[in-house]
């Protein structure tokens, strides 16, 4: 087993696979890696609507992690939904405890497609702490205009930005649709724009990106490479064929 790469998603159960833990998998091994995976809630949904979502208490989460560290040797991961702030916030921690080198990529979900609000309002002081223990956080616009409510996106963005990187999803956005942004070491900006000119919603993208990026630096591409490398695999995804719930049948070509 030393000889095999294994990364980990923390995230909650979708039956229909589109999101969450086992969209994760998916993602890693198309990248070739060995996906371990510890779930945070077993939701009641599918490609469509979100019904419910049963939170896993925050012991059995952290006996989990303690669990796979004990056996694996774990440099990246991946954090989907998770029921509150000070839970994140306490689960990153033991992740640094464990591995105080790990690369953490946080997917700061609030609200399922189907209109589901995972977080009201938060202890914003909580979430400062978390984004301090990050490596990546990948909102889409949605999501970073709501994180700090009482700040525009552009102070949103330069706050965020003083403590962790930025992947800033370009699906919601107004104009330039598409678009991505990369905001990292604190005053750098990179844009990458849409690589296919047709693309099909997909239940569980933002999921996907956030698991790829992830893997890209989990294989220790660069930064700039392992964002480029992302929105490459994404847009595959996303094209893969005309259903809400997309497939990983295809191999990266980098």
């Amino acid at each position: 087993m030393k000889n095999q790469n294994y990364i980990l998603t923390i995230a909650g159960l979708d039956p229909s696979s589109g999101a969450g833990i086992t969209s994760d998998i998916k993602t890693f091994e198309a990248h070739g890696l060995y996906g371990l995976s510890v779930c945070t809630a077993v939701t009641v949904q599918n490609d469509i609507a979100f019904k419910n979502c049963i939170w896993i208490d925050e012991k059995i989460i952290l006996a989990q992690i303690e669990t796979l560290f004990e056996r694996f040797t774990i440099t990246v991961v991946k954090v989907g939904i998770i029921q509150s702030w000070e839970i994140l916030l306490n689960i990153i921690l033991k992740l640094k405890k464990l591995n105080p080198k790990i690369k953490i990529v946080l997917d700061p979900i609030l609200k399922a497609s189907a209109g589901f609000d995972f977080h009201s309002t938060q202890n914003l002081k909580i979430f400062e702490k978390v984004l301090q223990n990050c490596y990546f956080v990948t909102p889409n616009y949605d999501e970073i205009k709501a994180l700090f409510p009482a700040k525009n996106i552009e102070e949103t963005i330069d706050f965020i930005s003083e403590k962790t990187n930025i992947y800033l999803k370009g699906g919601h956005r107004a104009t330039k649709k598409g678009w991505d942004e990369i905001y990292y070491n604190k005053i750098v900006k990179l844009n990458i724009p849409p690589i296919a000119t047709v693309v099909s919603q997909k239940h569980g993208s933002g999921c996907v990106l956030s698991s790829a990026l992830a893997a890209n630096l989990a294989l220790e591409f660069s930064l700039e490479d392992a964002c480029k490398n992302t929105k490459w695999y994404t847009e595959q995804f996303l094209n893969s064929n005309k259903s809400l719930l997309g497939t990983h049948n295809y191999k990266p070509n980098y």
